[in-house]
């Protein structure tokens, strides 16, 4: 299992670098709110660990989608992540196999990580458990839940443990990744551990509990220290 902190900021992510993968975001513009292309581009030169960037929570725009996409891949990105705030199979099938295909035909290494919210129901979104097929199918290499309104809730409280072992194995059995974020606290990392994903994302967690606050690097080492 590898953590996964996002940062606001050049400055905030030198505090993140003991992270497993760095995660560009502006949490200003939404759960999986897009950071600007040089954020990205800096973080990248002195990471020296995998940078993951979050594109938008996005309404179905297959093309505005895939554009920025391949903005996140080009500015270095190796993680490119993008929730999908809609519904509909069809309409989701379109913009996961726009964005795969922006950043596979270039760059093949490069990973895809599809996000539905675990309080998808207050959204009116699409279910994560009928994202996971469909990003199996267009050759993305992860699915993702985190939540799409950031009140204090985490994922934990509208999908228990149950629920989220159910995805994590549907994706195994689908040949793709899980990642699990969404107001994480330190007391779910036994939760999680026994969850195992391949990624947990985290921001409130190593910012003393409040998102809108500064990640601290002995947080980020704490959380470390107890998912290993």
């Amino acid at each position: 299992m590898q953590l996964l902190v996002s940062p606001s900021s050049i400055l905030e992510a030198r505090s993140a670098v003991d992270a497993d993968i760095i995660d560009v975001k502006k949490p200003s513009e939404g759960s999986l709110g897009a950071n600007f292309p040089w954020v990205i581009k800096e973080i990248k030169s002195f990471a020296k660990k995998p940078v993951s960037a979050a594109i938008g929570d996005f309404p179905y725009k297959p093309g505005q989608a895939s554009l920025a996409a391949y903005g996140a891949a080009c500015a270095g990105a190796d993680y490119i992540k993008i929730g999908l705030a809609f519904s509909g199979k069809s309409q989701a099938r379109e913009v996961i196999e726009a964005v795969t295909k922006a950043v596979k035909d270039e760059f093949p290494e490069k990973f895809v990580v599809i996000a539905g919210y675990s309080d998808y129901e207050r959204m009116g979104s699409i279910s994560p458990f009928d994202i996971s097929s469909i990003a199996a199918d267009c050759g993305a290499d992860f699915a993702m839940i985190d939540t799409g309104i950031k009140d204090g809730k985490s994922t934990f409280s509208f999908m228990d443990e149950a629920t989220l072992l159910r995805f994590t194995t549907q994706n195994k059995a689908l040949g793709i990744g899980t990642a699990l974020a969404g107001s994480l606290k330190f007391e779910d990392l036994d939760s999680l551990k026994r969850i195992d994903p391949e990624i947990i994302g985290v921001r409130g967690m190593v910012c003393g509990g409040d998102r809108n606050a500064t990640i601290r690097e002995d947080l980020v080492k704490t959380a470390l220290a107890m998912i290993r």
